[in-house]
């Protein structure tokens, strides 16, 4: 009977963590990713708004560089400067497709685990992203450029605001 108690915790345990991986990995309620060219996504993102998250606090110049790897996986690098003391901090990770030909990724940069990357908004040259992790804790806005233009801001503020994603304490970051 003990043994029967041990094994149906188990299972259930089981769920649990697999329940929870898998809600780590998805798009917000609502929001669609984007079909996604892996090829023509990958180089250099500045990052021109994001919500602010504990590995990014109080960081200027942020880029993402996403570089293809012959398996299919990308390497990510983000790196960013300090505001205070102008150091520069970078981390590297790695991405995978979750669902091929589409902007939902799977990104880690601690060992197995992974959290959602979903593009939910890129215009057609590539050139400007709108981006979400599994909830809209996690936003950013992309651009191959320093700057993005105002119609773009404005365009990527009303999709997430479409999907219910909060963008009022989106930070601006500046890019010198």
């Amino acid at each position: 009977m003990k043994l029967r108690y041990i094994v149906l915790s188990g299972i259930l345990l089981s769920i649990g963590i697999f329940a929870g991986i898998q809600s780590c990995l998805s798009v917000p309620k609502g929001a669609v990713a984007v079909p996604l060219d892996l090829k023509k996504y990958s180089g250099k993102w500045y990052e021109i708004a994001r919500k602010d998250t504990r590995f990014e606090k109080e960081l200027k110049n942020v880029t993402a560089e996403y570089i293809p790897n012959n398996d299919g996986s990308i390497t990510v690098i983000n790196s960013g400067q300090h505001i205070k003391t102008g150091k520069i901090s970078s981390i590297r990770g790695k991405a995978k497709a979750r669902k091929e030909g589409t902007g939902m990724l799977k990104v880690s940069f601690f060992g197995p685990f992974y959290a959602a990357y979903n593009v939910i908004a890129i215009d057609e040259n590539y050139q400007n992203a709108l981006v979400v992790g599994n909830n809209d804790g996690y936003l950013w806005l992309l651009s191959r450029n320093k700057m993005m233009d105002e119609a773009t801001k404005k365009k990527f503020l009303e999709i997430a605001k479409q999907y219910n994603l909060e963008t009022k304490d989106l930070i601006w970051v500046t890019q010198d």
